[in-house]
Order: structure tokens, then sequence, then C-alpha cells
């Protein structure tokens, strides 16, 4: 009998007594097969930096585990553990393929500021009698508007149905009625 042969039904065997529920069998053949599944990954996947290796190795462990009610007691284990590991570092291909087509790598990554303090504010922040005025000053539309959606933080949903106007028409007059607050309190005329 071959080495391999015997290996195969040393797992069956430890496969078996663990699917009865006998748990030093299966952490036996956990541990067993941690060996086995790091070459096989590194033979698939020999490019794979070792973090990467071993959370494929690990993401193996789970898929046997979760798959472990389906092995046949009476086929050989080798096989239908290597289908697991094939599929699992197929999925593992799959999932590096597409992350990669979306990340851009970076040497050094751009710093979003430059200030040490740069969410301060000089002073106060602006004038609200002057914003009150300005409000006071819009189109009723414009001004009920930014009322309800800005000044009360209602929904869209919320402001349509306590004005009788449509999202659509809210959406604009919102709009229309920041530019033109904007330019008020900039000291253009609207």
């Amino acid at each position: 009998m071959s080495e391999s042969t015997e290996r195969d039904q040393r797992f069956a065997l430890l496969m078996r007594a663990a699917q009865a529920g006998d748990r030093e069998a299966y952490a036996r053949l956990l541990h067993e097969l941690i060996p086995l599944l790091r070459r096989a990954v590194r033979r698939q996947r020999a490019l794979l930096k070792p973090q990467d290796a071993e959370d494929l190795v690990q993401n193996i462990l789970l898929s046997l585990h979760e798959a472990r009610r389906s092995y046949d007691p009476t086929r050989p284990f080798l096989p239908w553990l290597m289908a697991i590991v094939r599929n699992r570092v197929a999925d593992g291909a799959r999932r590096y393929i597409s992350r990669s087509a979306h990340e851009v790598v970076v040497d050094r990554l751009p710093e979003t500021f430059s200030d040490a303090d740069p969410n301060t504010i000089d002073g106060p922040y602006g004038d609200p009698e002057a914003l009150r005025l300005a409000v006071k000053a819009l189109p009723d539309g414009q001004r009920r508007a930014i009322e309800l959606l800005k000044l009360r933080e209602m929904s869209l949903k919320e402001a349509a149905a306590h004005s009788g106007a449509s999202i659509a028409a809210l959406k604009v007059s919102v709009h229309r009625g920041m530019t033109a607050l904007r330019r008020m309190l900039a000291g253009k005329d609207p």
C-alpha cells in the first residue's frame, strides 16, 4: 500500500469519526491537513504573499468545515478535499482579479489636508441676521423649500407631503434658493 493511500485512509477514518461527533479526531484531522493545504496553495498560487496564502488556507478550512457532512465515507478523502481546494483557490483568484481591477496602487497616499488644523473657522460663522433676511427675501416657493428641507431637515418625501409640491419641484426650489442665498450673502444681487 502506498504512502498516499495510507494517508488518504487515515484522513478518511478521522473524517468518519468527526462526522460521528468525535471532536478529537476532527481536531487531529484539521491539524494534519494544514501543512498539506499550505503546500497545495503554494503549488497552485506560488506568487501569493505569505499572509494571502494563509488566508486562503483558512478559507479552505472553513469550507471543509461547512462541507464536512457532504463527505461520503465510502469514497476516498483526498480527491474530495482537493476539489474544495481547487474551488477556493479559483474563488480567491476571482476575488483578487475583481479587487485589482478597481484598485489603484500608489507608493504614497496623498495628503488630504496640509494644515495641522484644517477644520477650524476663523471668527464667528456668518451673520445669522443676514441669513434670516436673505431667506425672507427669497421667492415663496424657494423660501418654503429651504425652510422644510434645510432648516427643519425634513426628507423630500415628508416635505412634499407637507407642502403639496412634488419632489422634483422641491429639489429645483432648494437648488435655486441655495444659489440665491449664496449670492446674497456674498454681497451680490440675487
